[in-house]
């Protein structure tokens, strides 16, 4: 036997059950279902796994698969445990597992023992399989007996099924299956506990033995499953042991399998290849989900239950097809606890189930799901790397409320403006400490105030689930979300700053190429988006481009795009329309560029129409309005700046060329002002902060440009020359300082040149080829070093100069790959007039290695020739071209995204000049003055420009994230078209339909074999069975009688010729209409005792027919109440006085169902045997009298009406729960002598009500009268009850009210309340059957 039980967290339990000694008649089936039966075990984290421990049959084929599958998982050790319980008298070899010297009292603990798996000498034993890691050995003291272990192993499995484990707010029973491959007797016999117990089964058929057995009586009335029957299969099946079945045997294994039978719910029948079936845990969880159906459940706990097995294993076809149906509307607040499971456990397809099937975002997403979510982060996630060190690191954390789920959120917030950049808001607000308390509540969308991270929770929940599934790297789960969101724009260019800075980090590799390309994805998203509202309405889409986002962080799409990178983006055309926009200011975009040089050089010229505006009204007017206008445009502000820089240049060159005095001229002092008022710009750009980012921000943003490092690089230069030039002796170095600082000046003018769409790339290209050549210097040194300091050391002795040994070693090696030869360094131009013998001559070096006569050089001449040519090789010919190369590729790869870069760096440009003053140097001198006034003199707050940063109205702003997620809609549906088109998906698509189709034939004929097989099985049992009659028929004919009519055999039913599959109408009634006989007093287990009952099939129920070996034990219990009760023991004398049929004094002991039989001094139960005698628990032989009142009223709703469920209306009853009592019940039971009401209705009612609900109870309606089919019934005692209905129609009822107010709802002993009348309601199977007769009676729905 197999028991699965599935995992919700880390220390779940999988378990695993197998027969205790299995039969190889089928090893290859068994061998089949090993893999799949394993395989199941991959979705879960962890295992138990718990078989029979030996190393035999299908034990010893799981223990290797388990070995086999731990060796190749990436498990850690001591993950998957399996155990094995086995009986200890059965075990070969048991006596090394003893310790050898220590008496069993002095065991304290565990040692090392040394077991031998001896299979040849094994015996009738068997060995423990080595697979295992723990064993669990059952010993009572016999030996060679088998199934003494089944009783712990069923406890142990009831004891598994009531634990809950819980994971993300989820608790679920752990679920237990039994699947049965083959078995034998004690396998039987714990199929029957695990039926009993409400454990399914799944039957492997053509596993042998007893699975065969089930499996061919299982689609069989309970009437046709014979003692006949059953001994028949027994021989076919068991043909070896079959002689050792005796008659009492065969009969308990009917009554067993007739038991097994009658609990269709929980019995489901794998027929591997067959019905389509083909996997073991799909089989597995449909029995699960068949046997959750049948269990009593208050409505929304029964599908909850289904729906959390479907959830923990990962079957959403089934969760879709099985459990979200019209049998049950589910309400969005019920799916909230599995969508958590589903989005912590990542399980994309649920997510999108329960979307589908009306799960709101804005209900689901509240403060503590969110700290739900972010406390169950992947371990390995980079994110909760980066928040636990956040909040190891903040110093108010220890002392945080621990039980507040909430008060993390904002550490949350922090970790993701790192992330997102410093530019935006928090995304949580950070509350004060005495908001905790009321934090603590749970309210749907946090705590209303006025932060704009609240603010935001509330706008877009799909934000946060997003963000929560991108730190995560879960591709799918963020699509679906994405999908769900209202921001898409936003959110996508979100995910891909995220996902971009994470990446940073990531050490992984293959989680980094993972987030790069997430990242791309969502680029590519955000650019379809903006495409499809680009294209629909360009004005609306702009203003999706700047609109300020409360939701993520009062940024806008724009922002997003350039902190990202997303150059793809930013090289959009409508985005680049809207810088150009931007860029032309109020001017109109077609304005040719040399109208506008020609107005700003007459700009009386604007007083005519060579300049054209946007707006009408400037277009209209004349004067200073157009003026205005005109020269606030960033397009003029950058011309009349260049014009300026120029200006400042030609000064700049003129004064160092020819007007550079010991004292300052006019024109300097105009060059110093000037470049005052540069300095003046630069600071302005540094402290202008309208975003209220900060100074460390502003100061981080100013300094990361490269051309605002070059401006201070020249400003500081120039005032360093300038101090020099002031100081009569620093006069020259002044000036080559002021010279230098020229150089500087000039190299700024790059900048301006990237607005240029010819040039601008160009430039980038430049900057990318000047790392390469950066990097190239290092490779060069090496050599021209290591060349000239050996060409330096050969040639010249002992230079003491260091400015000419720089010249030999550096200047002069590098000049040689120019083509500039050293001299002497092949001896042929040496001359004395060149150069300095002892190196005094400062303009002259030193000669080199010469003779004593100092006429010709000593130096070896062949081995400087040799270096320098491998230098030059080396140099000149590989590692320049090398350096030509890497230009080469540097072209290559940046001259495909040029275009883009430029694109994305051009908006810098612009919005430098948007927020650029309009006068230029030195002019804008009067614009930082008015700028000081306003701020500083009449603290006016910075105000960003409208065209880049826009907050609108919230009428607008919704109207505006409307028309973006219906345009998004429109987007995702052209992407599902395209993908559907594309030839692989259609390849794909016809592939899957062929697929289908084949599979759909193969059914049919599988069906169809299958009808023709019961068909052909039917007809031989049919003929058998004539034979049988037409053998008595010649036997009674030939002895000249009629025979006995209780000797004539019953014809088979037609019913198995119809040709139906059991698995096609699993859902059948708990009993078939045949089985009218009690079952429940037929149970082998009598309740609250050890007793068991003698097995009663059903053909042997009724008295009149004979069963020769029935022997019931005698049980009578001693009750607690020491009233009026019969007495104990099974001595006839103390029983002789008893009056039976007739009233006994206290004790009515008639029967409803007329006068009952009397043998051996012991009254007959009515209905037939029941395998006990005694009475039992009852109080008295005969007829137990009870009385059950059916106290109803019509269920409203809110407004007074009747609910009414399929056109029927609905009723609810009163019903009562005893804390010892797993189901509720009536509030009916015995009565004591001369009293009216039962016990249990007097612990519901207050006393001064009793007298009032006797009168209730002469008013109300008889629904049944007679025989209960109760566990407790005997042979000789058994219960009959009175069902009385007290309905109250008006809901104003006085006596209502009444009955309402003194009901103990507040009693800890007992549980009261008014519950929906369904057939799925937890009460006693009885009581039940009588508020069934209730709701026909007022024909209301049941």
């Amino acid at each position: 036997m197999i028991s699965l039980s599935s995992r919700l967290q880390h220390e779940d339990i999988i378990v695993l059950w197998l027969p205790p000694k299995a039969w190889l008649g089928n090893f290859h089936l068994i061998v089949r279902l090993k893999a799949p039966c394993i395989g199941a075990l991959q979705l879960w984290a962890r295992a138990w796994i718990i078989t029979g421990g030996t190393h035999a049959g299908v034990m010893k084929q799981v223990g290797e698969a388990v070995r086999d599958f731990s060796l190749s998982s990436s498990r850690n050790e001591g993950e998957l445990v399996t155990i094995g319980i086995a009986t200890w008298g059965a075990v070969h070899n048991r006596r090394s597992l003893i310790h050898p010297t220590l008496l069993p009292s002095h065991l304290q603990g565990g040692f090392c023992a040394e077991y031998v798996v001896d299979e040849e000498g094994q015996g009738h034993l068997t060995c423990l399989d080595s697979n295992h890691s723990h064993f669990i050995l059952v010993d009572d003291g016999t030996h060679g007996c088998y199934g003494v272990e089944i009783a712990l192993r069923t406890k142990l499995e009831k004891f598994i099924s009531e634990q809950t484990k819980e994971r993300g707010g989820v608790a679920i029973k752990i679920p237990i299956v039994c699947v049965v491959l083959e078995g034998g007797p004690g396998t039987l016999q714990t199929i029957y506990n695990a039926i009993t117990n409400g454990t399914p089964c799944v039957i492997v058929e053509g596993s042998g033995r007893v699975a065969d057995v089930i499996a061919q009586v299982a689609s069989l009335p309970i009437s046709e499953i014979t003692i006949s029957l059953i001994q028949q299969k027994l021989s076919m099946f068991f043909q070896e042991m079959f002689e050792t079945f005796t008659e009492s045997r065969i009969v308990e294994w009917t009554k067993k399998i007739q038991d097994i039978v009658r609990k269709r719910q929980l019995l489901t029948i794998f027929r591997e290849g067959k019905d389509g079936q083909q996997d073991v845990d799909v089989a597995i969880l449909q029995a699960l989900l068949k046997a959750s159906r049948s269990h009593d459940h208050f409505g929304h706990e029964n599908w909850d239950h289904q729906l959390k097995l479907a959830v923990a294993w990962n079957r959403v076809d089934i969760a879709r097809s099985e459990i979200f149906t019209d049998e049950w509307q589910w309400k969005p607040s019920e799916l909230h606890t599995i969508m958590t499971a589903a989005l912590i456990s990542n399980k994309p397809e649920f997510v999108k189930l329960f979307l589908e099937n009306g799960l709101q975002l804005k209900e689901f997403v509240t403060w503590d799901t969110l700290s739900s979510l972010y406390r169950n982060l992947d371990p390995s996630c980079l994110f909760q790397y980066k928040l636990q060190k956040v909040l190891a690191e903040d110093p108010e954390h220890p002392t945080a409320v621990p039980a507040d789920p909430r008060v993390h959120m904002h550490f949350v917030a922090q970790v993701l403006r790192e992330l997102l950049g410093d530019f935006t808001q928090p995304l949580y607000p950070r509350f004060r400490p005495y908001d905790q308390v009321r934090l603590t509540l749970r309210v749907p969308h946090g705590k209303p105030n006025d932060s704009s991270g609240d603010a935001a929770f509330k706008r877009d929940p799909a934000r946060d689930l997003l963000i929560w599934a991108i730190v995560q790297n879960r591709r799918k789960l963020a699509e679906i979300i994405w999908d769900q969101s209202q921001e898409c724009i936003a959110a996508a260019l979100a995910c891909t700053k995220i996902l971009k800075e994470l990446s940073k980090e990531e050490e992984d590799t293959d989680s980094l190429e993972e987030m790069l390309a997430l990242a791309d994805e969502y680029e590519h998203r955000a650019i379809g988006v903006f495409t499809e509202c680009y294209r629909k309405d360009e004005e609306r889409a702009q203003k999706l481009l700047v609109r300020v986002s409360q939701a993520w962080g009062t940024t806008t799409c724009l922002q997003l795009a350039l902190e990202a990178k997303d150059m793809k983006f930013m090289s959009h055309g409508g985005v680049q329309a809207f810088l150009t926009k931007v860029w032309w200011g109020q001017l109109c975009v077609d304005n040719g560029l040399w109208r506008v040089i020609l107005c700003m050089l007459a700009f009386p010229l604007l007083c005519t129409h060579l300049i054209s505006f946007r707006e009408k009204r400037l277009q209209a007017v004349r004067g200073l309005l157009r003026v205005r206008a005109f020269f606030s445009a960033p397009v003029v502000i950058f011309h009349v700046n260049i014009l300026s820089y120029f200006l400042f240049l030609c000064l700049f060159s003129y004064v160092l060329m020819v007007d550079f005095q010991p004292t300052p001229s006019h024109c300097e002092y105009v060059i110093y002002f000037w470049l005052f008022s540069l300095t003046c710009e630069e600071l302005r750009q540094l402290f202008y902060d309208p975003d209220g980012c900060g100074l460390r921000k502003r100061a981080f943003l100013y300094f990361n440009d490269f051309w605002n490092k070059l401006d201070i690089i020249a400003i500081l230069l120039f005032i360093v020359g300038l101090t020099c030039r002031l100081i009569p002796a620093l006069l020259y170095t002044g000036r080559v300082l002021l010279s230098l600082d020229f150089i500087m000046f000039c190299l700024r003018l790059m900048h301006i040149f990237t607005v240029s769409k010819t040039l601008g790339p160009k430039i980038i290209i430049v900057k990318r080829m000047m790392k390469d050549v950066f990097f190239f210097i290092f490779l060069l040194a090496v050599w021209v070093v290591s060349f000239g300091v050996a060409k330096q050391a050969i040639l010249i002795h002992n230079e003491s100069r260091v400015d000419w040994i720089f010249r030999g070693v550096i200047y002069q090696s590098y000049l040689t790959i120019f083509g500039q030869m050293p001299a002497y360094i092949d001896g042929v131009n040496f001359s004395l007039d060149d150069c300095s013998p002892n190196g005094t001559e400062p303009y002259k070096p030193k000669c080199p290695e010469s003779d004593t006569n100092l006429q010709a050089p000593a130096f070896p001449e062949w081995l400087t020739v040799i270096l320098l040519c491998l230098y030059l090789l080396f140099t000149n010919i590989l590692l320049l071209n090398l350096l030509i190369a890497m230009f080469n590729y540097t072209f290559q790869q940046v001259q495909e995204h040029t275009d883009q870069i430029w694109k994305f760096q051009r908006h810098d440009l612009i919005e430098e000049y948007h927020n650029r003053p309009p006068a230029p140097p030195p002019f804008i001198v009067l614009s930082h003055l008015h700028l000081v006034v306003k701020r500083v003199i009449l603290k006016i707050p910075a105000k960003r420009h409208k065209q880049l940063k826009n907050k609108l109205e919230e009428s607008e702003e919704a109207a505006l994230l409307f028309w973006e997620t219906y345009l998004k809609e429109n987007y995702l549906q052209n992407q599902q078209y395209q993908q559907q088109q594309r030839p692989e998906q259609k390849i794909q698509d016809i592939s899957n339909k062929v697929d289908a189709m084949v599979d759909l034939l193969e059914m049919e004929h599988v069906k169809r074999s299958g009808s023709v097989e019961q068909r052909l099985a039917s007809l031989e049992e049919q003929v058998t069975q004539t034979a049988r009659a037409l053998h008595w028929i010649v036997k009674t004919l030939k002895d000249g009688g009629f025979g006995l009519e209780a000797d004539v055999p019953t014809l088979a039913s037609q019913k198995a010729s119809e040709g139906q599959d059991p698995e096609l109408h699993s859902r059948q009634e708990e009993e078939d209409p045949g089985d009218a006989h009690h079952v429940n007093a037929r149970h082998l287990l009598y309740p609250s005792s050890l007793i068991t009952r003698f097995p009663v099939p059903n053909e042997k129920v009724p008295w009149e027919t004979e069963f020769l070996i029935y022997n019931p034990p005698f049980y009578t219990a001693e009750r607690k109440d020491k009233g009026v009760v019969d007495p104990v023991g099974s001595a006839l004398e103390p029983l002789s006085g008893i009056r039976y049929n007739a009233v006994d004094g206290p004790v009515d002991r008639r029967s409803s169902h007329g006068p009952y039989a009397v043998r051996d001094g012991l009254p007959l139960n009515p209905m037939g045997r029941t395998g006990l005698r005694g009475r039992g628990a009852l109080r008295y032989f005969g007829p137990n009298h009870s009385l059950q009142p059916v106290v109803t009223r019509w269920r409203r709703n809110q407004d007074g009406a009747i609910c009414r469920k399929s056109i029927k209306k609905m009723l609810e009853v009163l019903v009562m729960k005893l804390p010892i009592s797993e189901h509720w019940a009536l509030p009916g039971g015995s009565q004591e002598p001369g009293e009216m009401l039962p016990r249990k209705l007097k612990q519901v009612l207050q006393r001064e009500f009793w007298s009032s609900f006797q009168s209730l109870l002469t008013q109300g309606v008889e629904v049944y009268k007679g025989y209960v089919d109760d566990p407790r019934n005997t042979d000789n005692a058994w219960i009959e009850t009175v069902a009385v209905s007290v309905h109250f129609a008006d809901q104003n009822d006085v006596e209502l009210t009444r009955l309402d107010s003194h009901l103990k709802h507040h009693d800890p002993k007992i549980s009261v309340r008014w519950q929906v009348v369904d057939k799925r309601i937890p009460l006693y199977a009885n009581h039940k059957t009588i508020l069934q007769k209730v709701a026909t009676l007022f024909g209301a729905y049941y």
